[in-house]
């Protein structure tokens, strides 16, 4: 199987978090089952010792021509968004972009990606502390200020530093399923998905008695009912909280509302079922919660843009079972 080559750009003052997070997410080792061989490079617009934010200082070498046929490019959070990135790097990118490669900017690269004007007319988002000078600077993009991440066209931008993460296991998604990217989450002890459309200001207040402590057990307990009915009343019933005090409460811990989070917990455990089983598609929509497999089929095509049939025939598990793919039934 020939391997994804992943180019990661890199710059004086550039994150060190960030230019490690892509070979730690596709080089994660021991490497799960269904995960394809990944190459992670690096490439500057000027070769040679580069200093990181750090202080660290790494080598890039010279005369490696790693960007001309990387199948993904991803740009670490720029050092200076008021200052333009320079034509070196913005001219890669752009020739990366229109021979096909997915392009990534995590954080603050999002300001390289507009600057190489790929993201007029498309989606994006930064860090939520640059909202209004991102704004200024690329009015012709769809600023979406409040989201982790988005992936317009196969231009990807994230929100601040640990949503390059969830942007990347985004990535691992996209391309082998939610199984392999939850067995790469898990090797890495992160949450195994959030949701793109969660908000960035997600609060997570120390709690003054343990006992205040019940969001954790309550998420717990409604992943493991996903299949029954599920609404803020019992939830705040489970939590022994009002109405009012568990919606604000729950939004600090999730970013995003009960009704979004049960719809994106819904279509992760649809997504499993289909790449795990061979469930009759009816089967998984009452399995996850969807009740119809009209339903689960809405909300596959607004949130994936397919259908439950055909992201089965893409990410089934033959190669764990041995087994064919298993009879459509959409």
């Amino acid at each position: 199987m020939q391997a994804v080559r992943v180019t990661v750009v890199a710059f004086e003052g550039v994150s060190l978090f960030h230019l490690s997070v892509p070979s730690q997410v596709f080089g994660v080792e021991p490497a799960p089952l269904g995960l394809a061989p990944y190459e992670v490079r690096y490439w500057a617009p000027r070769p040679g010792p580069v200093r990181c934010s750090q202080g660290v200082v790494i080598n890039i070498p010279k005369g490696q021509d790693v960007m001309s046929d990387a199948d993904l490019v991803i740009v670490p959070a720029w050092n200076d968004p008021q200052r333009p990135a320079p034509p070196a790097l913005t001219d890669a990118l752009r020739r990366a972009h229109e021979r096909g490669a997915q392009v990534v900017g995590l954080c603050l690269g999002a300001f390289v990606l507009g600057d190489a004007g790929l993201l007029d007319g498309r989606q994006a988002t930064t860090h939520w502390a640059c909202r209004e000078l991102f704004a200024q600077r690329f009015p012709k993009a769809d600023f979406r200020p409040d989201v982790l991440y988005v992936d317009d066209g196969g231009v990807i931008t994230s929100a601040g530093t640990v949503a390059a993460i969830d942007c990347c296991l985004n990535l691992v998604r996209q391309r082998h399923g939610a199984d392999v990217a939850n067995r790469v989450a898990r090797l890495l002890v992160t949450p195994p998905h959030r949701q793109g459309g969660q908000a960035q200001f997600i609060e997570q207040p120390v709690p003054e008695l343990p006992s205040e402590n019940r969001m954790p057990g309550v998420l717990e307990w409604a992943r493991e009912r996903l299949a029954e009915p599920l609404s803020l009343d019992i939830l705040a019933d489970v939590a022994h909280m009002s109405r009012r005090t568990f919606t604000r409460r729950f939004r600090e811990a999730t970013g995003t509302t009960v009704i979004k989070w049960l719809a994106g917990e819904r279509l992760a455990r649809a997504q499993q079922l289909l790449e795990t089983t061979q469930l009759p598609i009816e089967r998984i929509a009452t399995a996850a919660g969807f009740g119809t497999s009209l339903s689960l089929r809405q909300h596959f095509a607004a949130q994936l843009k397919t259908s439950p049939s055909s992201y089965r025939r893409a990410f089934f598990d033959v190669d764990r079972r041995g087994q064919p793919h298993p009879p459509v039934v959409d």
